[in-house]
Order: structure tokens, then sequence, then C-alpha cells
């Protein structure tokens, strides 16, 4: 289930999504006073009765048995982590693509284990994954607006969520993502790789240590020239395009976003509280189309709502800034941005550099590898190595392999189902914001105040 060739999954509706959620609460930004989004950005509904919280983990699992839906490009990736990673075992796999089934069956019995079983009948075959198999995680990587549906599906039926980003698309989803967790009492993590590359570990170990003093902004971003990518005929191509067609906004936004949201404690001791947004024309796109396929080909034809470049500023309930960045379609070299500039120095990646205050030479960048004898993260040395070759440098790896071992540990999740929420729905803000002419949005509160009590995320030894 990797392509797009199925029909669209029904959204159902959630209570008072449609009251709590975008509808009417974007307003202006008045003499100080906080910008809400309804009762449940301003904390007002009280916590669920479920006992669920920011920090939720489960009894440990001395194997955990998974279910992959959608093994394409990212789904093959995470397979083959996961046959390099001790204490699991694959039961099933399942895509709409029964070739593709095949193979990565064909993986699993290579590596010496048990031929999982195949689910390939129908774009809805892993609902009867779900209800059948006896499972601990369901992992999928599929197109994203089937992310909800599969994770919904899982906890649903007793088994934990882990999914590709975004973990969805609008506003009711991420609700329904958290509202489900809570209620079943199953993690949902979305597994958001960029978190675990070098230097954004190394970052995080640089924050938690004071090097860089208290954060006070950040940049992030994804800019990526995804032009052929989304003219493909095969793989993203067949369903990523479309999102561009009626969609207006940062549309991929947790690559920039989540690695400086752990830094400055999102959801942990501070939480987004607004943003504005606005986009460029949308010319590339098109343009690309008439040089590649001609003028009068029905690609040159398309029309495109997206904005060749969207900006957005976040403000935090702490008062702090972020800018975030969504470039995918014009020619430029790969950036993802990330910059953190705090009351003793600032942090930038591509160039990778760093100054700080009192130590690097006055009014001079260094080079961050003068700093990584002393502040390489502990996770990053410990599986960088194992990591070689296993997808975006190692960085994949050592996501799947955390995932596992929280699992086998009954730790809480490094990224839990609240910022699988709070980092996904900026693509639903920004999209709203653009289209009322970049007017402030308020992001939900979906930790209902329990951001403000919640530990933030420690330097983890594993």
């Amino acid at each position: 289930m990797d392509e797009k060739d199925q029909p669209q999954p029904e959204v159902k509706s959630r209570r008072e999504f449609l009251k709590l959620g975008l509808a009417g609460t974007a307003g202006l930004w008045l003499a100080g006073r906080r910008l809400e989004a309804g009762s449940q950005a301003s904390g007002q509904v009280p916590p669920p009765s479920y006992d669920y919280g920011p920090l939720f983990s489960t009894n440990p699992l001395e194997v955990v048995r998974i279910g992959l839906v959608g093994v394409g490009g990212m789904g093959s990736v995470h397979l083959q982590n996961f046959l390099n990673i001790d204490g699991l075992e694959i039961k099933a796999i399942g895509d709409i693509d029964q070739e593709k089934v095949a193979r990565a069956q064909k993986w699993v019995e290579e590596a010496g284990l048990p031929r999982p079983k195949g689910y390939s009948a129908g774009p809805w075959d892993f609902q009867k994954m779900c209800q059948e198999e006896d499972l601990d995680l369901v992992f999928t990587s599929t197109p994203w607006e089937w992310h909800v549906p599969v994770c919904v599906a899982a906890m649903k039926n007793g088994k934990h969520a882990a999914t590709e980003v975004p973990a969805a698309v609008t506003l009711e989803e991420c609700w329904e993502l958290v509202e489900t967790a809570e209620k079943y009492k199953k993690h949902c993590v979305m597994m958001e790789n960029c978190c675990y590359d070098r230097i954004e570990l190394m970052s995080l170990n640089m924050v938690r240590r004071g090097l860089l003093g208290e954060i006070v902004h950040a940049a992030g971003g994804y800019l990526h020239d995804l032009r052929a990518v989304k003219f493909s005929s095969e793989g993203e191509g067949r369903w990523r395009r479309q999102h561009s067609w009626k969609r207006n906004g940062n549309l991929y936004p947790t690559h920039g976003l989540g690695p400086i949201a752990q830094c400055m404690n999102i959801n942990r001791g501070d939480a987004f509280d607004y943003l504005v947004s606005m986009s460029s024309p949308p010319f590339g796109l098109h343009l690309y189309a008439e040089e590649k396929f001609g003028p009068n080909s029905p690609q040159a034809e398309e029309k495109f709502a997206l904005g060749d470049i969207n900006t957005s500023l976040i403000k935090t309930r702490l008062g702090k800034t972020i800018i975030l960045i969504h470039d995918t379609n014009l020619p430029r070299p790969y950036n993802r941005i990330h910059l953190l500039q705090g009351t003793k120095g600032i942090l930038q990646k591509w160039p990778d550099r760093i100054y700080v205050e009192g130590r690097s030479p006055d009014d001079d960048w260094e080079d961050i590898e003068k700093y990584a004898v002393e502040f390489e993260h502990p996770l990053w040395k410990k599986l960088a190595q194992k990591g070689e070759g296993r997808g975006h440098g190692g960085m994949d790896f050592i996501e799947d392999y955390r995932l596992i071992e929280c699992l086998r540990t009954g730790q809480p999740m490094d990224m839990n189902v609240y910022e699988a929420a709070a980092w996904s729905v900026v693509s639903a803000l920004t999209e709203k914001s653009v289209a009322e002419g970049s007017k402030p949005v308020a992001f939900p509160d979906f930790t209902r105040g329990r951001w403000k009590t919640t530990l933030p995320l420690g330097i983890i030894e594993s």
C-alpha cells in the first residue's frame, strides 16, 4: 500500500473538532492578549480520564512483533533496519502491490526469519491485519492520507502505532490520533528521522549542557528540489504532486521543525502559540512541466495552488520565535536549515558552524567539528557505525533502533503522540493562514495544559 492508486480514505467527523478547530480561531494579536483556538487551545478542557500523559509508557516487551503497512521506498528502508535489530519479529507485510509484499517476505526469509503473512487484497486490507494478527506494533509508510487510518486501526485493535511523516494532514486527524492513543492507551509515534541526524543530536546535547545559553530563536525548513519526484510515474510521483493541486501552505513541516522543537522544549515546558504564514506564487511546477513534457502536455495543463516557497513565523507560549520554510518546487541544492540562537551563542547547519561568546574568536564562526569530541551525542557515538548505509546517513537506523528499544524496555518514547500532532498540524494551520491573507492562526493545545509540567527530553545514553 505504498502507492496511491487507491480511493481516498474516509475522514470521519470528530466531536467538537469543528467548533474547537480552525474555524473561527484566527484573530489579531492585540495588546499582548494571547490568541486562543477555542477551549482546546486555551487548555480549559480538562485532561481525559484515561491514564495517559506526555511521558506515557507501557510494560516492557521481550520481543516486539511487527506488522508493516507500505513497503515501497521508506517502508523498505525501515524493514531492512528492523532485520538488523535484535528483539523483534516481522509477522505481517501489507501493501497494495503484491510484488512488493513478496519482495519483503523474501528479505525476511533471507534474514533467517519465518515468512511473514502477506496482506495485499486492496487498500483497506491493513484493517484485516490489525484485526487478525497478534502484533505489538503496526508501522505505516504509506501516502500521507493513509497514515491516520492505519494508526487508528492499529490502536483500536490493541497495537501500538508508528508512522512516517507527517503523522496527519488535517487538524481533525491530529485530534483523532491524540484521542485514540489516550483512549486505548497505545503509543502513536511519528518517525521523524531528522531528530536523529548527527548535527541535530549534537545540537540537542549542546543545548542541554547550556553551551548556547537559553534558546530564544530558531529556524528550520525543508528545502529540496522535488520536481522530478513529483512528476515521476513511480513511487511518490503517483500521489505527492496531487497535494500541490489544491493545498497552499507548508505541506512538509516536520523535518525542519522536529529537531528545533526538541531543543526548545515544545510540549515539554513551552508550547507553540500561534503562527502566520505566506506563500510565493506557484510558478515552479508549471514551468518544469512545460520544459519536461512540452507546453501542450497534460502535465503542463495542470493547475497548482502550492506556492513555490512558503514562509511561516511561529510564536511560542514563552514568547520565543521560529522561522519555518517549505521550498520544493524550484531548482536548488538540498538544505533543511537548522539554526538555534541563544543568549550565549548561535549554531547553524548547512554550513555547519557555531559561535559561542567567550569561546569562539571575536565575530568569527568556528567549524562545529571543533566541538564534536566534547558534545557528540551518546546515541550517535554508539549507533552511527551500525547505521552506516542504512538510510539517510544512519539516522533512519537510529530512529528505528530507539523505537524498538523503548518498547522492549518500557521507556516513554522520544517522540510521542502529542509531538506527532503538534508538529504535523502546522500544515493545516499554514494553509488556513495563507488562505486568510496571512492572518495569525492559533495552535490547539493537544496536551491540554500538561506541557507546563512535562520534563524536557533528556540526553539518551541508550
